[in-house]
Parts: C-alpha cells; structure tokens; sequence
C-alpha cells in the first residue's frame, strides 16, 4: 500500500538558531515586527508498506539515521495512506 509521509524537523528549545535569527533582524528593518522566529524542515516522500505502523517505524529510523540530528532537532512525522 502507498503512504505519503512528511517530516517537520526543526531545532529544539534552547539551541541557537542563527537563520531565524537573521529573517527577524531583516524583518525588522523593513518594519515588521516579528516575535519567536522560528525555521523548520520539511520533507515529503512516498512509501510502499504492509501498513501504517511500519511505515511510521521506517520514516522514525530515517529521521534518526539521516534526516536529522536528534540530539539538536526536533521532528514530527505525520504519516497519510493514500
């Protein structure tokens, strides 16, 4: 069966993030006044699976063995049959 998945991968709490930092200064200087900026990742991609449990397993080992950094990132994965 095919299912579509996205993955949201942004940096956690705490961690500097020097592109949101940037796109709030420029912003800024054309006077817009922006709070919490934040930059996230997002990757879509299909998969042909048994069913939606493994598909999520598989997308979850993705993340953690390439996709991100789990030790910096956050990432949500949301997972759609189709």
């Amino acid at each position: 069966m095919k299912y579509y998945a996205q993955v949201k991968i942004g940096l956690k709490k705490g961690i500097l993030n020097p592109e949101a930092t940037t796109i709030q200064k420029a912003l800024a200087l054309l006077e817009y006044e922006v709070k919490d900026t934040d930059t996230l990742k997002i990757i879509k991609f299909e998969l042909d699976e048994d069913n939606e449990e493994v598909a999520y397993k598989k997308v979850d080992e993705m993340c953690q063995r390439l996709l991100c950094n789990p030790v910096i990132h956050d990432y949500e994965i949301k997972i759609i049959s189709k």
